[in-house]
């Protein structure tokens, strides 16, 4: 794989200005084609009835805008913080094997093994 080619790759090609004669045509295509799509799917009709209702109650419309980022990030804080206080670090093998055995030890409390204590001495039944 030649140099140039794998610094494309990694960079990108330079973006076109729409203003360019090299990429004009191609322009001029991609912009048509995407009014025939809005036209089709009533895009455009629905933008139109938009701007019209926000041109008329522009209070209205943007307390609603800014009413609806705000509780989009009310409810990502909140989420975020359920997803921070949910998290709980699981204990390690080494732990769960020393609990199975306390318990064990515990349940066998007949015998005369020494149950080890937390600060590191014995305790005998």
């Amino acid at each position: 794989m030649g140099k140039d080619r794998f610094k494309k790759m990694v960079l990108g090609e330079k973006l076109p200005d729409k203003d360019d004669p090299r990429y004009r045509k191609k322009y001029e295509e991609d912009v048509e084609a995407g009014r025939r799509f809005a036209r089709i799917t009533k895009l455009d009709v629905l933008a139109a009835r938009i701007q019209r209702f926000a041109e008329r109650n522009r209070g209205f419309f943007l307390a609603t805008v800014f009413g609806i980022i705000l509780f989009c990030f009310v409810l990502n804080v909140y989420r975020f913080s359920r997803a921070y206080k949910a998290r709980q670090e699981s204990p390690g093998a080494v732990t769960k094997q020393e609990e199975l055995i306390r318990e064990r030890l515990l349940e066998n409390s007949h015998t005369m093994i020494p149950i080890p204590q937390e600060d590191g001495t014995d305790k005998e039944d």
